[in-house]
């Protein structure tokens, strides 16, 4: 597959345009290459600013690899969790491409389809009534059995723990380790949580096995989802697929390429930076660009 560059790319983006200028709805659906192209990468300088103990530690070199590394103690575990949770939830990303995707649609019916976990969406001023986070959230935990169908928010618990490593927040939010401080790999024992039901460990609200609770709030985004699309079948409707690869195709991708097939109105576009495709069956109702999406939103935008 060839990079969208050139005189092809110009002609891409204007149809894209006039996509979105004639649709009467519009449906992002998110995954996360969008994180990465806002600036959230997990592996690099980024990881190694807040984790190289851990690294030379424990040998892994991104943060995933240390999302799923044993920990001989729940106060190591959560030190690195705390860690982890705050600069991908609690930070914003260094790009401002969540903004400027909310800059294409903010006057548009829209609504947000993402597996992402970070909040981005909102943190960039989506709103919250028009966004479903499918796969969960970073700043809630459950239960770890779990014993009841509900979830909490961490951020306060989070800020505790990583300042009991020796971190602190400055007031734009980033935390740093103050020179001379050598930061601790281990939580105190009375911050690592528990279920205030049953007492069992707490773990992430993160959809990874049958446990996952899919609580209040995750079943009132799914019901708005399902609204919106039975309002928009029969309108001039955009599925914007922003970054979506293969992990998890089913929730997002194949249900777009369905209903564009299905829809009269429909048209799909899928925005991925090696990965821009579209099956044959509703290639002629397909806007495929295969470029950064940083470079695709600035020239939407112009």
């Amino acid at each position: 597959m060839n990079r969208t560059e050139g005189q092809d790319l110009r002609d891409r983006v204007r149809k894209l345009k006039d996509a979105l200028e004639r649709s009467e709805a519009v449906v992002i659906g998110a995954g996360a290459g969008l994180s990465t192209a806002a600036g959230f990468t997990y592996s690099g300088e980024r990881f190694l600013r807040y984790f190289r103990d851990f690294s030379e530690k424990y040998g892994f070199h991104d943060m995933y690899s240390g999302g799923f590394y044993p920990y001989s103690t729940p106060e190591e575990m959560w030190a690195y969790w705390s860690r982890y949770i705050y600069i991908n939830r609690y930070m914003d990303p260094p790009k401002p491409v969540y903004e400027r995707l909310l800059g294409l649609v903010k006057d548009k019916e829209y609504f947000v389809l993402t597996t992402n976990v970070d909040h981005c969406f909102q943190k960039a001023g989506f709103d919250k009534q028009r966004l479903f986070y499918t796969q969960g959230d970073y700043g809630l935990w459950q239960c770890s059995k779990p014993c009841h169908n509900k979830t909490y928010d961490n951020e306060e618990q989070v800020k505790k723990m990583l300042e009991s490593q020796g971190f602190v927040i400055g007031e734009d939010g980033t935390p740093v380790i103050p020179e001379g401080v050598i930061a601790k790999m281990r939580i105190p024992s009375e911050l690592v949580p528990h279920c205030p039901v049953c007492g069992r460990p707490m773990t992430m609200n993160l959809r990874s096995d049958d446990k996952f609770v899919e609580d209040e709030g995750w079943h009132a985004a799914a019901e708005r989802y399902t609204k919106f699309l039975r309002k928009a079948i029969d309108r001039k409707t955009l599925f914007l697929e922003c970054c979506v690869g293969y992990n998890t195709p089913g929730i997002i991708k194949y249900s777009f390429w369905r209903m564009t097939h299905e829809w009269p109105d429909a048209t799909y576009a899928c925005l991925n930076l090696g990965e821009a495709f579209a099956p044959e069956e509703i290639m002629n109702k397909s806007i495929c660009i295969d470029n950064e999406m940083g470079e695709i939103l600035d020239r939407l935008l112009q």
